[in-house]
């Protein structure tokens, strides 16, 4: 009764305590806001190629060059995510993600007034990364905890905010450079990304108590009214007979003392198991637990996300100057780049409903995603035209959309670590990411300054992809193999422990009762 006028007098300011997880309540606010964050993140990260050829005229820097100032951002967004889950577990999630708001709109509003490309290594690549990762990764953690049965759904749905902002972002940001030149574009952009405060203070923490020790009173009351009742008699039964002895067993506990008590103390008894669960809960919490790097199916998951990182931004940075050297035009550019994402929406949802079937394995499904996504990658340098290219940005988008959309949230699997550790896995997962986050991009770019071809940058993304799927393949493997020999510990622990202590327990019961009898007899 306590707990629900707790929940009734909460403000947004205060936990949501659940006996399980909701799957539902204000977790759909949660969702929002993780659409929103997305589409301001992601969305805007995808959408920068539209600025590349304008830097690279203003500061007469080479595509590599220019190419940096995405790799730095990625690395610094990855490379921060364990200081993210730390923070977030030490301060909560809402202040977290407010904070790495201000940080990106303020990064970004920065680099509207740069004169050099180093200045926008600075703002971009470190004050709004180290932004975006404060803002996305606590963001889809809480929004995991809010679903169970519906997790791997509401997280791809939500996720297509980037998907929409790429849609929407490309040619409004074009159209906009057109109006009033890319540096005011740049600022509108960052004054637009402020709004991610608001949807951090949305994100309501979650707290989940299961509700336990309802049938267990019934024994314990009777020992120890018994023990209690003893006490209090001890005296008077010595005087009357030194030669019995007193035991707490329930056996020896006689049928009238259980009757006489029951009207008063069983409630004092009830409460002191609840209030002794609930003190030792909170300090058990760890900041950041490296304990993850000990599972094998974790770190092969870990260098999927390495490998696989390497195809997931190059190719939207630079579709649209592949689709310019073909000699399409800006705004078919910007067209291809749209449907893109609106092709990525298609398969995150699809992904997701898929995902949310009972008997499927997650990480099969993951699996045959991966190597339908490095086929699409293939398939960009056979295009030469605007339908070919049109076709394979479609392919790759949906693909893409099955791939990004559950990498993350499927760390709360039991295949790889489980909802338990889904905060800190996150936290290493994205923070190993980092190095292709840094390499990915400027790798592609120096391929293409080397080649003087775009198409080299797609090899170079389906070669990561390729990787990627290798080590994807082995985590359930890795898993059944840890669990199998978990077992056999077990079993052999099991077999080994001693089972004389019940036999010589009883053994010694019995030479009491022996004693005593004797004691009685010889009274």
């Amino acid at each position: 009764s306590r707990m629900t006028v707790k929940a009734v007098k909460m403000s947004c300011a205060t936990p949501n305590v659940y006996t399980k997880v909701p799957d539902g309540g204000w977790g759909w606010t949660v969702a929002l806001a993780f659409f929103f964050v997305e589409a301001l993140t992601y969305g805007i990260i995808k959408s920068f190629g539209v600025f590349f050829k304008d830097l690279m005229e203003s500061f007469d820097e080479t595509n590599s060059r220019i190419s940096w100032i995405i790799s730095i951002c990625v690395f610094v967004q990855t490379f921060t995510a364990p200081l993210s889950t730390v923070l977030s577990n030490r301060f909560g999630h809402r202040l977290v993600v407010m904070a790495g708001g201000v940080l990106i709109s303020t990064g970004m509003v920065a680099a509207s007034f740069a004169r050099t490309v180093v200045d926008m290594y600075i703002t971009i690549g470190v004050v709004s990364g180290l932004g975006y990762c404060l803002s996305f990764l606590p963001t889809v953690t809480i929004l995991s905890q809010y679903f169970d049965k519906r997790r791997s759904l509401v997280t791809a749905v939500a996720s297509t905010g980037e998907c929409f902002a790429v849609f929407s972002f490309a040619p409004a940001i074009t159209a906009l450079k057109e109006q009033i030149g890319w540096r005011y574009s740049l600022l509108s952009v960052g004054v637009l990304q402020l709004s991610i405060v608001i949807c951090g203070s949305l994100l309501r923490p979650i707290i989940i108590k299961e509700q336990e020790v309802k049938v267990q009173p019934a024994e314990e009351p009777a020992e120890t009214k018994y023990m209690l009742e003893n006490e209090q008699t001890r005296t008077s039964i010595e005087s009357i007979d030194s030669g019995v002895e007193i035991t707490t067993s329930p056996s020896n506990v006689p049928g009238n003392t259980k009757v006489e008590p029951k009207s008063e103390e069983p409630k004092e008894n009830v409460q002191i198991p609840v209030e002794n669960n609930s003190t030792p809960t909170e300090p058990k919490t760890k900041l950041l637990d490296f304990s993850v790097m000990k599972d094998y199916s974790f770190i092969c998951y870990a260098f999927f996300g390495l490998f696989a990182t390497l195809g997931f931004f190059a190719p939207s940075l630079y579709i649209i100057p592949l689709s310019l050297s073909l000699g399409i035009s800006k705004d078919h550019s910007a067209y291809i780049l749209s449907a893109m994402a609106i092709a990525e929406v298609f398969g995150r949802i699809s992904a997701g409903w898929v995902l949310n079937r009972k008997p499927i394995r997650k990480i099969y499904i993951e699996l045959i995603c991966v190597i339908l996504l490095s086929v699409a990658l293939f398939a960009f340098p056979f295009a030469s035209e605007f339908w070919g290219l049109m076709t394979c940005s479609i392919f790759f988008g949906f693909m893409l959309g099955t791939v990004a959309g559950t990498h993350i949230p499927l760390l709360a699997e039991d295949d790889v670590v489980g909802i338990a550790k889904m905060s800190s896995a996150a936290g290493v997962y994205v923070f190993i990411q980092s190095l292709a986050g840094l390499a990915g991009p400027p790798l592609a770019g120096v391929l293409v300054d080397t080649t003087h071809n775009y198409s080299s940058a797609f090899y170079s993304c389906a070669a990561g992809m390729v990787l990627g799927a290798v080590f994807l393949s082995l985590v359930r493997p890795c898993k059944v193999g840890l669990c199998q020999s978990q077992k056999r510990r077990i079993e052999e622990n099991v077999a080994e422990a001693p089972q004389d202590l019940p036999e010589d327990f009883i053994e010694m019961d019995f030479g009491k009762a022996d004693n005593s009898g004797k004691g009685s007899d010889s009274v």
